[in-house]
């Protein structure tokens, strides 16, 4: 027997030891922090289901991301609320689009002080809610990739640093990284979600972003909960076409996910907290259920301790006040 020479709690009994063989550290350089940018001045509409979360007009987003940048994160993650919707999202491809104004102006007012991933998808730019063109009553792949394959090089044209799709058509990414490179915008990386689950996790963001589908599910492009070997192949597909990052989306109840592409791929690898992981802690936390901030620390550290090298979370604010204290 190895007791009691060996004692494991030797090395728990005070917090320098405890911080000496800690394995897992979170830095302001992992978080990236989604925002929501919609019309309008002066506009602050609070998302009921996702306390501290606001869509902001292009005006108080340069506040908040002044805000972002002081406490030591450096990166965001844009969503847009459009004025108008159309059919097969063709809006969110316009020059003077709801994220393009945006980008433009985090690059007049910050320069290169803030990294801007631009979220490429239709969900939010459809009067249907779906993630592209609907031809018999379901997304038709090839016909959504040429309006995603625009709408990156319209998010590029304005100054994104990084396109990320999230609409999980079958090689999106491939027709992106074509029309990028032939536009002189070969630097431009893509992150792309490519592990998205069709999950009840998003709730939350389908208020945020306006986004919920006006028929049906998404379960015919977003991916089976029950499946990790079907994540593989759409990463390593992915990989394949270009992409730089791969996601995986949500991140809590996928932790096994992170860690099967962390060890599988010689690629850095991307983990979305997303709204419904963020909102029920703030739920449980508000009704005096659990320690918030432990809580949150906790679940940042699970998704890097899985292998993920960037977790995009809305409590990235909050992580970094916890970090420079």
């Amino acid at each position: 027997m190895v007791f009691p020479i060996t004692r494991l709690r030797r090395l728990r009994k005070n917090p320098i030891i405890r911080d000496f063989i800690s394995e897992t550290s979170l830095s302001l350089n992992d978080l990236i922090l989604p925002l929501f940018v919609c019309p309008g001045n002066n506009v602050e509409n609070p998302i009921s289901s996702m306390p501290g979360n606001f869509q902001l007009s292009v005006d108080l987003l340069v506040e908040e991301c002044k805000k972002i940048i002081d406490c030591g994160v450096r990166s965001v993650l844009l969503f847009g609320i459009p004025e108008h919707k159309d059919e097969h999202g063709l809006v969110a491809c316009q020059e003077n689009g709801i994220v393009q104004q945006a980008i433009r102006t985090i690059k007049q007012n910050f320069d290169n002080k803030l990294l801007i991933v631009a979220d490429v998808c239709n969900c939010e730019y459809t009067n249907h809610g779906h993630c592209g063109t609907i031809v018999d009553g379901d997304v038709d792949n090839d016909l959504t990739i040429e309006t995603l394959a625009m709408q990156s090089l319209s998010l590029a044209q304005s100054g994104a640093d990084v396109i990320a799709p999230s609409d999980m058509m079958d090689g999106r990414v491939g027709r992106i990284r074509e029309i990028l490179d032939d536009n002189d915008f070969t630097g431009t990386p893509i992150m792309s979600y490519s592990a998205k689950y069709a999950s009840g996790f998003y709730g939350p963001f389908r208020e945020a972003a306006e986004s919920a589908p006006k028929f049906g599910d998404r379960r015919s492009y977003q991916m089976n909960s029950s499946n990790s070997d079907e994540a593989m192949r759409e990463i390593a597909l992915d990989i394949q076409e270009g992409a730089d990052i791969i996601m995986v989306k949500p991140a809590m109840s996928y932790l096994d996910i992170i860690y099967r592409a962390k060890h599988e791929f010689n690629i850095p690898v991307a983990a979305y907290n997303v709204s419904g992981e963020f909102s029920m802690v703030k739920a449980a936390a508000a009704n005096g259920w659990i320690d918030e901030e432990r809580i949150m620390m906790e679940v940042a550290t699970s998704i890097k301790r899985a292998g993920a090298d960037i977790i995009i979370t809305y409590f990235a604010k909050e992580i970094a006040a916890v970090l420079n204290r």
